[in-house]
């Protein structure tokens, strides 16, 4: 997996642990993303219906199994989006 060279990071698994909902703080990383930079998500699981939202947002995925119950999914905005 090739890691973008400027990137915000967020880590939601303290939050899923807490059973707090993430959805709205990786919407707001994501709408803070500057151009050229990529959101670096990490998760307990693989986030498959966050895949579907950010696509329709102009966004492509590469995710990543690091550990049991950790994810890495690097989100990208598509070219001339």
């Amino acid at each position: 997996m090739k890691i973008p060279t400027s990137f915000v990071e967020l880590d939601v698994r303290e939050d899923l642990k807490l059973k707090k909902e993430p959805f709205q703080k990786i919407m707001a990383a994501v709408s803070g993303l500057k151009k050229g930079e990529a959101l670096i998500l990490h998760a307990p699981f693989k986030p498959v219906p966050l895949f579907k939202v950010l696509d329709k947002k102009g966004f492509d995925h590469e995710a990543e199994n690091i550990a049991p119950k950790h994810w890495r999914v690097v989100f990208t905005k598509r070219q001339g989006e």
